[in-house]
């Protein structure tokens, strides 16, 4: 039973122009979750109209937003594997996966005090429900591996690995990413490993 949504809080899948004319907030958005632990991104808003131009130059590209009224506080990205970044594709096609089969949902940025309300699974649940619609018989994303002695780590960090495995996603063992950005506190990017995770659907 999909939990209510607190009010004043809507989640609706956006595409076409309506997906176009939310990115400017989208890249505001990933700039300031995306700051904290464990991706410690030091992003610009040049940086991200270039990263987010997948989104509006792909047809099947799907941004679900979460508005508390007319603002943007949350937002999950996905497009067909294919159309995403080469550095995403490349580990999967390695394996043998065909990509033609498999959703990507990119990122899920939800600001802090709108988290623990249900919102997660919303994301998760209109995300599965266009990789459906789209014919694709799976759903992947990529989650950044940091060493659990970095400097940066907070004592009360945790992972969002158990809801993830509670949606039915499981890591795939030896299948990793590599994408560079800039971390908070140095003066150029640095390549990071990411951990694909993936379900059948």
């Amino acid at each position: 039973m999909t939990r209510p949504l607190p009010e004043g809080i809507t989640v609706r899948a956006l595409s076409g122009a309506e997906l176009e004319a939310a990115l400017d907030d989208v890249a505001r958005l990933r700039i300031a979750v995306f700051r904290d632990w464990p991706y410690l991104y030091d992003g610009s808003l040049a940086y991200e109209r270039e990263y987010l131009a997948t989104y509006r130059d792909s047809p099947k590209a799907l941004l679900v937003g979460a508005f508390f009224g007319e603002v943007l506080v949350g937002a999950s990205t996905s497009t067909p594997m294919e159309d995403h970044a080469a550095e995403f594709a490349a580990p999967l096609a390695a394996r043998g996966i065909p990509l033609e089969s498999i959703l990507y949902g990119a990122e899920s940025v939800l600001l802090p005090e709108y988290r623990g309300k249900g919102l997660g699974h919303r994301f998760f649940d209109l995300r599965e429900d266009h990789a459906r619609a789209l014919g694709r018989s799976h759903v992947a994303f990529c989650s950044v591996k940091r060493p659990d002695d970095h400097p940066l780590k907070p004592p009360s960090a945790r992972t969002n690995d158990a809801f993830w495995a509670g949606r039915g996603y499981e890591p795939l063992p030896g299948v990793l990413a590599e994408f560079a950005w800039k971390d908070v506190g140095e003066d150029h990017e640095t390549t990071k490993p990411l951990q694909f995770w993936m379900r059948a659907l």
